[in-house]
């Protein structure tokens, strides 16, 4: 992903923020998406999705972790790195996505 959005010319911080929510959503999908590999993909236009799918009909939450809890952030993470985040429920397991626009 890091080099179509390069070659397409996005900006650096940009690029920063869809590499780390993409990797927390995939984390999250191996811990709680009970699948052995998620299923990635994305879209680019001038806004780019990114989309995590698992095989789990539990849907995310944020959580409000306390003091110096080393989980539970993870959304809280999402949210403030990304546009727009949802969920999309599949006939099995469900969809989690971001959404990121060019700033280029």
């Amino acid at each position: 992903m890091r080099d179509v959005l390069i070659r397409a010319g996005w900006d650096p911080e940009v690029i920063f923020n869809a590499e780390l929510a993409l990797a927390e959503l995939i984390v999250n999908a191996w811990r709680h998406g009970e699948t052995p590999a998620p299923v990635v993909y994305f879209s680019l236009t001038r806004t780019l999705r990114a989309c995590v799918a698992d095989e789990s009909d539990a849907l995310p939450a944020p959580r409000a972790p306390t003091g110096f809890a080393e989980s539970g952030r993870g959304l809280q993470l999402i949210e403030g790195l990304t546009h727009r985040w949802g969920v999309d429920p599949q006939k099995r397991g469900k969809s989690v996505w971001f959404e990121l626009d060019s700033l280029a």
